[in-house]
């Protein structure tokens, strides 16, 4: 069984979903119960799926501002053939966060059960309109 394709499927619906600020493909692909973390402030912070669903859904969209995406898949640990840990790096406007996403396959799918966040850096805004240039990524 190949599970790597239907993974891959719910990791870009992640992705698109935080670019167009698409709080319906937030709902495909988050589990309804699951949580976010973050500690970059020194304490531990979590914000349930519907806290972080009402924020992305009311703030402008990468892709309504032009932004040139940068999405990146840095690691997959494979749990099982139903569960794995996806590390990935995103821009979202001129915050670039690295998350730790937890996916478990049950029977609507792969689903992430859990989401760990870190803002790696901050960077300039590259949009679309401008000419592209080396990656300031790399």
């Amino acid at each position: 069984m190949n599970r790597m394709p239907a993974l891959m499927d719910a990791v870009s619906v992640y992705f698109d979903a935080i670019y167009h600020c698409d709080v319906e493909k937030l709902d495909a692909v988050f589990h309804e119960a699951a949580s976010l973390f973050d500690a970059d402030a020194g304490e531990i912070f979590v914000d349930p799926i519907a806290s972080f669903r009402a924020d992305v859904g009311s703030r402008p969209s990468p892709a309504g501002r032009k932004q040139t995406r940068h999405d990146e898949i840095i690691t997959i640990d494979w749990l099982s053939d139903l569960s794995a840990v996806v590390k990935l790096r995103l821009h979202s406007h001129e915050k670039v966060f690295v998350d730790h996403l937890a996916f478990v396959k049950g029977p609507d799918g792969w689903k992430i059960v859990s989401k760990v966040w870190h803002l790696e850096s901050i960077a300039e805004i590259e949009t679309l309109d401008e000419p592209q240039s080396a990656s300031k990524t790399d």
